[in-house]
């Protein structure tokens, strides 16, 4: 009989892909024993401003994983996610498979008001990568939630500091900053995504 494959599935606006997100995938496989990682970036995501087109979102990404076979994308096709919508299409994409769901402790904190939150945790592990300043919160976060996730892993991150509105205000400003990655910035000064005009 085959091994269950071990999933992780890694969500968010990606706007830019920076070295952070890149390096916590490549971590989360080692820490959780994955046997691939998928970024799945959101079409749009609520109180997001100055998001570039998903397509260019993706395209940025398919560039930044190239080197890695372990990882991979999907294109999802919802204009919004919910656990409740997105959890059954990514049971039906990976059956049989274990998914576990990759996350910043940024993201953690509002875990507890996500609606079907209990539903993500019993089902599913968590891998958490814990931002800078946020060591000394994360058992608070965890008690708040509806229940505790199916099994959990956290570690600090190699780039915590590293954000993507950093790295936009840097393009926008033609300035190096650490974090960006070359193809972005090729990819951005040829698209003119994060160029500032005036």
């Amino acid at each position: 009989m085959s091994k269950k494959q071990r999933i992780g599935i890694y969500s968010g606006s990606f706007n830019p892909v920076h070295a952070g997100h890149i390096s916590f995938a490549l971590q989360a496989l080692t820490v959780a024993s994955l046997d691939k990682v998928y970024f799945m970036p959101e079409r749009y995501r609520q109180g997001k401003i100055d998001m570039a087109h998903y397509a260019h979102r993706t395209a940025m990404i398919r560039q930044a994983i190239k080197p890695y076979r372990r990882l991979g994308l999907i294109d999802n096709s919802d204009v919004s996610s919910s656990v409740a919508k997105t959890l059954p299409k990514l049971s039906n994409m990976y059956y049989g498979s274990s998914l576990v769901f990759l996350m910043g402790s940024d993201i953690l904190a509002s875990l507890k008001d996500w609606p079907n939150a209990k539903l993500l945790l019993r089902s599913s592990e968590l891998v958490v990568g814990i931002r800078l300043g946020d060591e000394s919160k994360i058992e608070g976060w965890l008690n708040e939630l509806p229940c505790p996730p199916k099994r959990l892993y956290s570690f600090a991150s190699h780039a915590p500091d590293v954000t993507s509105t950093k790295i936009r205000n840097a393009l926008r400003k033609e300035e190096e900053v650490p974090g960006t990655l070359s193809s972005v910035r090729r990819y951005n000064n040829r698209n003119w995504l994060y160029i500032s005009l005036a």
